[in-house]
């Protein structure tokens, strides 16, 4: 028998009702509009205190829910005291702190600690530092956390491995936390999250009144505290106090950050993509506290200074050497310097300066080196707008106060950039942190010289490129409150800004922002999110964008700005498609005859042309012409790539190399492979032999080891030293070449086969991108696309120009068939290294499959893809209307499963990638 799914829980009715007349609908892009419900303890104001209903403990539960004395589920934590009252059970008041720590996906996350005094402290077993372990886990720390007592619990011995907040069925549905708790719960005590900073503390060292210690730790303060045999950086989220509590069975707070706490807007942020991702709620800190070392006492230097003035008289009665004397005169007009920079502007090796010290010629201390993070200031140089630009800023300037989502919808190169510079600039002034998200690294460059050129100052760059030491400094700044602006790829949103006043997320629509591994999330989403939790605007900007953002539009959720031309003299270019079926390329060439015609004519009168084809490498597939055997990774069911310009046959899932194979392994048969299909480099070789005296680079991130390498390329485009581009879609994406004149796209088709729910979406934002690239300086351009299908609707709409056209067909299609933005997806992925016991596991979650009226879950079915890096993978797909919880009743369906340890559970939330 089917029961029919609510909208909600009956319970959760009322709240969504309060919800929609207070606010319309929440304006969170795609179907995040109910990402509250989601949550459980959205908008709820407090830190969640992992505190669960009796009726859904487990085992473990103790562990995260102090009762009865007795917080481990093993009963297993080591002693922790040397005084007697302690070890028989002492009735003392004590404080309790329960601290999330960073761990991975399906780990216990919350463990209960108190803050000890020095003979505590001093009693406990050494346990080693390592202040960057957050970032891996191993096998033997999983192993020795029970044995040494730790609290911390795997996932398939609790009912909380996969959420760290639990709440009871009443707290869940109101959407925040129940005030009354169990009678032997604790209750939280929150005591403000930006108490009082301790700089470097550590117990064992400035623990000489206990009691100020305690009361200066808050909820929000970052502490370090063993995890088995390590200490990790977590963060309190809840601040108790118990009398009938054995002392022993709690660990110490190692070290307090000297770090202002993270906020509670950082703290409700966190635990909302929890919510929404329906991940760990520790793996979602992870990302946050991705600097650990940042949480360390800054450094220290050694600086030198002249004696004070009784020193001195002395100093003039000895012998000096012209060296000394040059360096005592140095400092007599500076300020205490290290030893490096004395030398440097002495012109004195730094053993002289060192010498002087120890003959007591010159006094010395150390001082906490400073972050070399430049200041941010503004220009007095306004930013030159056009009328229609200047109406936008004027406008969304105004509403710059509060939570608002603002799209701002423009053609390619109208200006957008200008635009919301000036909400930035307005934000800067005002002392804040601003936050602008990329989808590419490859971008941060061209927009930094951007940047700096309107506002005299360079922005902040955050990404994997960027080295550990300028990382820690910009983490240290944000949680700080500097006001700064951060420019960076998705990861930037998990920064602590304790000061954050606006967020731009630019090519709102690019598929980039999603990330498809440990937690899973839309980046534009989550953007939307923190934008709401701190109550302040978010800025979408897109020539394209996403069909979830225009959505959203057209409902009054987002505020609608529009661009429709090009900025001063500038002009769209124009668009012709190229019918292979009628103009087809030679025999094993790729370029049509009347794209060479065009890319010819671009060469004679001086000006660039970028031909784009969406494949790295040379070719996609190597293919036994005798025996049709493909070469396939050995962990991978994928195609491996073949590379020339490395020699090797590259797989794109894992990274697999092998040198390239004339001869077929399945048969035998000599020299049989053969390479099927154009990538990049086999583009290139077409473009040598047909254009040998062109000047060529290719694009793309296999033939650019790095951003220096990428920024190298770009450079050279720029100053004209290059006469064609050939690139994959890193090319296509809010790069501004002004010589650019012909974009010529090799296959327009690609992207179009296949049942992806966004492939068309995504080929009509690429091909318009890619085409925007042109005429954006002082000439006219135009776009040729190749293709064999002219009269599917993504080429007729460009071919038109109409853009809103496309989207009305594309709405129109998706709500016929109740898919996002208007119904809702989810995927669970489950992998194991074993085929055999993947199945059974996903045989015991076919079995618990709950049923709903109008919510479907299919499967489970083998991936497309049904191996990556040696593991199987198994796919459930669920939808569901776009008002049904689908976050509450995955997790309820998958705690009916108790997963084994080798198999990993991954819930994606609206999935982009179907493979």
């Amino acid at each position: 028998m089917k029961i029919k799914a609510p909208a909600q829980s009956a319970d959760m009715s009322d709240d969504k009702a309060a919800r929609d007349s207070s606010t319309g609908d929440m304006p969170i892009s795609g179907a995040m509009a109910n990402a509250e419900m989601a949550s459980g303890a959205m908008g709820s104001g407090k830190t969640a205190n992992a505190e669960i209903d009796s009726g859904q403990a487990s085992s473990a539960v103790s562990a995260y829910n102090i009762k009865d004395g007795d917080l481990g589920a093993e009963g297993t934590a080591r002693e922790t005291s040397r005084e007697t009252t302690r070890e028989t059970g002492s009735t003392r008041n004590r404080q309790i702190y329960k601290v999330a720590v960073p761990l991975p996906l399906g780990r216990g996350q919350i463990i209960a600690y108190d803050y000890l005094g020095p003979a505590d402290f001093e009693s406990h077993s050494p346990v080693p530092h390592s202040p960057e372990s957050n970032s891996s886990e191993s096998n033997s720390s999983e192993s020795n956390s029970s044995e040494s007592g730790n609290t911390e619990l795997d996932n398939a011995d609790s009912d909380i491995g996969d959420m760290s907040y639990l709440k009871s069925d009443e707290a869940e549905s109101d959407g925040a936390e129940s005030d009354e708790a169990e009678s032997d719960n604790l209750e939280s005590e929150n005591t403000g999250s930006n108490s009082i900073k301790y700089a470097g503390m550590r117990a064992k060292d400035h623990m000489a009144n206990d009691d100020t210690a305690r009361s200066a730790i808050a909820v929000g303060q970052l502490v370090e505290v063993p995890v088995g045999m390590r200490l990790l950086w977590g963060v309190i989220i809840s601040v108790q106090e118990r009398a009938d509590i054995e002392i022993k069975k709690l660990k110490p707070i190692h070290q307090i950050s000297e770090l202002p706490a993270l906020d509670q807007r950082n703290l409700d942020f966190l635990e909302q993509v929890a919510g929404w991702t329906v991940a760990p709620f520790g793996a979602v800190l992870r990302m946050m506290l991705s600097v650990p070392s940042a949480c360390l006492p800054a450094p220290t230097e050694q600086v030198f200074h002249v004696p004070e003035t009784s020193q001195r008289d002395a100093l003039k009665l000895q012998p000096l050497s012209a060296a000394r004397q040059r360096v005592l005169q140095f400092l007599d007009q500076a300020p205490p310097l290290p030893a490096a920079v004395i030398s440097r502007e002495t012109g004195t090796a730094t053993s002289t300066i060192k010498a002087m010290y120890l003959a007591g010629q010159l006094s010395s201390w150390h001082q906490s080196k400073p972050d070399q993070l430049p200041e941010m200031y503004l220009s007095k140089t306004d930013l030159s707008l056009t009328d229609a630009q200047s109406e936008i800023a004027i406008g969304m300037g105004k509403a710059l106060d509060n939570f608002q989502v603002h799209l701002l919808d423009g053609v390619t190169g109208s200006g957008k950039t200008e635009v919301y510079f000036q909400a930035v600039r307005q934000a800067l002034a005002a002392g804040q942190q601003i936050l602008i998200l990329l989808p590419e690294i490859a971008l941060t460059k061209s927009f930094q010289d951007r940047f700096e050129s309107w506002f005299g100052t360079p922005p902040f760059v955050w990404h994997s490129s960027v080295t550990a030491s300028r990382k820690r400094a910009i983490w240290r700044a944000a949680i700080s409150g500097t006001p700064m602006v951060v420019v960076g790829a998705r990861s930037a949103l998990f920064l602590p800004f304790s000061k954050l006043g606006l967020i731009v997320v630019d090519e709102e629509h690019d598929a980039a922002f999603k990330q498809e591994d440990q937690v899973i999330y839309q980046a534009r989403d989550m953007a939307v999110l923190r934008a709401k939790t701190s109550d302040i605007p978010v800025i979408l900007s897109s020539a394209t964008p996403s069909l979830e953002s225009w959505a959203n539009m057209q409902q009054g959720r987002y505020r609608h700005w529009q661009l429709t031309h090009r900025f001063g003299a500038a002009e769209l270019p124009k668009l012709q498609t190229i019918d292979l079926r009628q103009q087809a390329p030679e025999r094993g060439k790729w370029l049509s005859q009347p794209l060479v015609q065009a890319i010819e004519a671009t060469l004679e009168a001086g000006d660039q042309t970028l031909l784009y084809l969406n494949r790295r490498g040379y070719a996609p597939m190597a293919i036994c012409a005798s025996c049709g055997d493909r070469r396939i990774c050995y962990q991978c069911d994928s195609l491996l790539v073949t590379h020339r310009l490395v020699g090797r046959q590259i797989c794109h899932q894992c990274g697999t190399a092998q040198p390239v194979q004339k001869d077929c392994s399945a048969c035998g048969e000599a020299d049989s492979m053969q390479l099927v299909g154009p990538g990049v480099e086999r583009l290139a070789e077409e473009v040598l032999t047909r254009f040998p005296e062109a000047r060529f680079t290719i694009f793309s991130s296999d033939a650019l080891a790095g951003k220096a390498a990428a920024d190298e390329s770009l450079r050279a485009i720029i100053d004209g030293e290059v006469d064609i581009i050939i690139g994959t879609q890193m090319a296509a994406k809010g790069h501004h070449f002004p010589d650019l004149t012909l974009v010529g796209v090799v296959d327009g088709d690609l992207g179009l086969q296949g049942g992806d729910l966004r492939g068309a979406e995504r080929t009509f934002q690429m091909l318009m991108q890619v085409a925007g690239r042109a005429g954006r300086g002082q000439k006219p351009g135009r776009a040729l696309i190749q293709t064999s299908a002219p009269d599917h609707p993504v080429i007729t709409a460009l071919q038109a120009g109409d853009r809103d056209m496309f989207f009305a067909q594309e709405l129109q299609a998706r709500q016929a068939a109740q898919m996002p933005p208007y119904g809702r997806l989810a995927a669970l992925i489950l992998t194991d290294t074993q085929l055999s016991r993947l199945q059974e596991v996903a045989q015991a979650l076919a079995k618990a499959i709950p049923a709903f009226e109008t919510v479907y879950i299919f499967g489970p079915a083998p991936a497309p893809i049904a191996q990556i890096r040696g593991r199987h993978r198994v796919r459930f797909l669920i939808s569901a209307p776009r008002h049904v919880d689908i976050q509450r009743i995955l997790k309820d369906w998958t705690d009916q499963v108790k997963l084994p340890s080798a198999t990993r559970l991954q819930i994606d939330i609206d999935p982009y990638n179907f493979l």
